[in-house]
């Protein structure tokens, strides 16, 4: 008798166990989909104008720093893509294009896993000049 209560002891802590992995694990997924900025940042504006030079400049930054993951064409398609836990962001959606300049500043320079942060790579004015030319990849 001792032994099947062990056993049935043993039955509920490893379902139980299982079960706390799991709502672990689906909590951090579902942490994971939504990314917001600040309400302060979001509502920062991007001092530059979207000219020839502004979008050759940020596209200089994209290529170097961002079409790795993100593609040639923003659909988060690029090479370095296909390792990530989470798809790399898709610039042509308009789920992307519909962010503020301001959240997707604090976004390339905060960072989120997997992708890096670009405060300390990248000045103020090359993030936003990427922002700038992230908005030509539109659909």
């Amino acid at each position: 008798m001792k032994v099947l209560v062990k056993k049935i002891i043993k039955n509920k802590m490893l379902t139980v166990s299982l079960l706390l992995m799991v709502a672990i694990a689906g909590s951090a997924f579902f942490q994971q989909k939504e990314w917001k900025a600040p309400a302060s940042a979001d509502a920062k504006k991007n001092p530059l104008t979207a000219d020839a030079v502004t979008i050759a400049a940020g596209k200089a930054v994209y290529v170097k720093e961002c079409q790795s993951c993100h593609g040639k064409k923003g659909k988060g398609d690029g090479p370095s893509a296909k390792d990530l836990d989470i798809p790399a962001g898709d610039f042509s959606k308009a789920t992307m294009q519909s962010q503020s300049d301001g959240a997707l500043f604090w976004k390339t320079s905060e960072g989120r896993k997997p992708m890096p942060s670009f405060k300390k790579k990248l000045n103020e004015t090359q993030i936003w000049q990427t922002i700038i030319y992230m908005r030509t990849l539109k659909q």
